[in-house]
C-alpha cells in the first residue's frame, strides 16, 4: 500500500479541503511582471516572499485561497521536497496584476520540513488544491544529503545532471566552487561525437555560463541552437582564478579549439 500525503496532513491537523499545495519551479522571474523568483540557494525569506506574490488573475489563482498552503521546492524531474507550511492570514494589496498576501510560517510539519519528499504527478502545474495533492504519493522522509563535490578535473555531467546541480539545494557546494572559477569547458554531442569548446572569463562565473545551458540548453551559442541538449555531455577543460586577465583565457580557449580540432570538425565556427 502507497503512503500518500493525506494522512500526513491530517496528522498534522490540516484537512485537505482548508489546505493548496504549490510546488514552485526555478525561474529567474515572474513571466507576467519580471519581477524576482527564486533560485536553489534562496533564503527562506525570499521563498516566503515570493510565495506571497502571486497574480490577481483568478484563473491563475483562486480568488479564496485557503487557510494553509504548503509548499514545496523541486527536486529532480518529478519529485518535490517540503520546504514550509505557511498560514495565509489575509491580502494587503493588489495592484490588478499582482496580489500580496500576509503569510507566516507555520508550526505545522515542522519535523518535516526538507524532509518529506512526494511524488510530482503534474509537471505542468504548480498549484493543486488540497484534496487533490492528498492522493499524491510519499516517496520518501528522509534528510536531502548533500553531494560532495568530485573536483574540477573529475566533472562530467549530462544536461539533466547539469540541471540538477544548477537548481538543487543538495549540490550547493557544487555551485560554491563553480561560482568561484572562471575557465575553459567542453560540450561533447554524445550523438555524433562533435565537441565545443567554450568559455566563461570576465564577469561570468562557469556556475553563471552553465546556468544558461541548464536553462535553454544552448546558451545562446549559435552552433548549439537546434540540436537539443538531451545527449551533449558537459565537462571542464582548464580553470582559472577570475582575476587572470581576459587574453590569458582566450589563447587557452583558442588552443583547445586548436588541439580538438573543434572549428574543422567539431561546433565551434570561429
Amino acid at each position: 500500500m502507497t503512503l500518500t500525503l493525506e494522512p500526513i496532513l491530517r496528522s498534522a491537523g490540516i484537512a485537505p479541503a482548508d489546505a493548496q499545495v504549490i510546488r514552485h519551479a526555478y525561474v529567474k522571474e515572474h513571466e507576467d511582471d519580471g519581477s524576482a523568483g527564486i533560485h536553489a540557494d534562496s533564503t527562506d525569506d525570499e521563498i516566503l516572499a515570493y510565495t506571497a506574490s502571486q497574480s490577481s488573475n483568478p484563473r491563475q489563482f483562486p480568488d479564496n485561497p485557503p487557510r494553509f498552503w504548503v509548499v514545496f521546492v523541486p527536486e529532480g524531474g518529478a519529485r518535490a521536497r517540503l520546504w514550509s507550511v505557511v498560514e495565509h492570514r489575509g491580502e494587503t494589496a493588489n495592484d490588478g496584476l499582482r496580489r500580496t498576501f500576509d503569510l507566516v510560517q507555520s508550526d505545522h510539519m515542522q519535523d518535516l520540513r526538507e524532509r518529506l519528499v512526494i511524488g510530482w504527478r503534474s509537471p505542468r502545474t504548480w498549484r493543486l488544491n488540497g484534496p487533490t495533492a492528498a492522493g499524491y504519493p510519499v516517496v520518501e522522509i528522509a534528510d536531502s544529503q548533500p553531494v560532495p563535490f568530485p573536483g574540477f578535473d573529475r566533472l562530467i555531467l549530462d544536461h539533466a545532471q547539469l540541471q540538477a546541480v544548477i537548481s538543487e539545494h543538495r549540490y550547493a557546494a557544487w555551485r560554491t566552487a563553480l561560482s568561484s572559477v572562471v575557465g575553459i569547458y567542453l560540450i561533447t554531442d554524445t550523438r555524433d561525437g562533435r565537441q565545443y569548446v567554450g568559455k566563461a572569463d570576465g564577469a561570468e562565473s562557469i556556475r553563471q555560463r552553465w546556468g544558461a545551458y541548464a536553462s535553454n540548453g544552448h546558451g545562446g551559442n549559435v552552433e548549439l541552437r537546434g540540436l537539443g541538449p538531451t545527449t551533449f555531455r558537459f565537462s571542464i577543460l582548464r580553470v582559472f582564478d577570475p582575476a587572470t586577465p581576459t587574453p590569458v583565457v582566450d589563447q587557452t580557449e583558442s588552443h583547445f579549439k586548436h588541439a580538438l580540432d573543434t572549428r574543422k570538425h567539431g561546433l565551434n565556427r570561429n
